[in-house]
């Protein structure tokens, strides 16, 4: 899998929030997306991931042949503070309903995530009794555990505690080695395994 931009920028009414980046994303790596708060890298990775359009430029989506961007979405794991979660669906629930659009990924089933997760005890207890880290811990063990080439981490650690932030690194390793993977971040923690870092500020203009 690979993203490729040319001339990419994207503007909200008068205000560019990032203009002319031309960067190539593959498969194997992984990437940073820097600034501070408020600086765009949910921007970005929102028109990466073909969930906003950009406002000039060209996104290219190629893995074997070019991917058509409204078809990118199955190509995709997503874990972000924003993603909302059916709260009425139990933890059991959520995880099959999950699954029913993505793969496990090899040696995975429902009962191995809930393992991952280190909360069989509340398999049947609807998500809107979770607290915020559980509900973190929920999207991310989703995010990592689908068989997908791409993987995308915006503020990953958002709502976890020391020890979910070593579990974050645990998923890290185990499970994002050979796929495509981009971090919006501006805690060094959360990125410092990423060997690539595209900075926000240097595509303001």
């Amino acid at each position: 899998m690979q993203i490729t931009l040319e001339h990419l920028g994207r503007r909200f009414n008068k205000e560019w929030i990032f203009k002319e980046i031309s960067y190539t994303f593959a498969q194997g790596n992984q990437y940073a997306i820097l600034g501070p708060n408020g600086s765009g890298k949910s921007t970005l990775l929102s028109v990466l991931l073909g969930n906003l359009t950009p406002s000039e430029g060209k996104i290219s989506y190629i893995e074997g042949k070019e991917i058509l961007p409204e078809h990118i979405f199955s190509y995709i794991s997503l874990a972000a503070p924003y993603l909302d979660l059916v709260e009425e669906f139990t933890l059991q629930e959520t995880i099959e309903f999950h699954f029913k659009f993505k793969k496990y990924q090899q040696g995975l089933d429902a009962d191995a995530v809930l393992d991952l997760l280190a909360l069989s005890k509340a398999q049947d207890k609807p998500l809107k009794y979770f607290s915020s880290g559980m509900k973190q811990r929920t999207k991310l063990a989703l995010a990592f555990c689908a068989d997908t080439p791409i993987l995308a981490l915006d503020e990953p650690t958002s709502n976890l505690d020391a020890q979910g932030t070593d579990w974050y690194l645990s998923l890290i390793e185990k499970y994002a080695g050979n796929r495509l993977v981009l971090v919006g971040s501006n805690q060094a923690y959360e990125y410092e395994f990423c060997k690539q870092q595209l900075n926000i500020l240097d595509y303001k203009k």
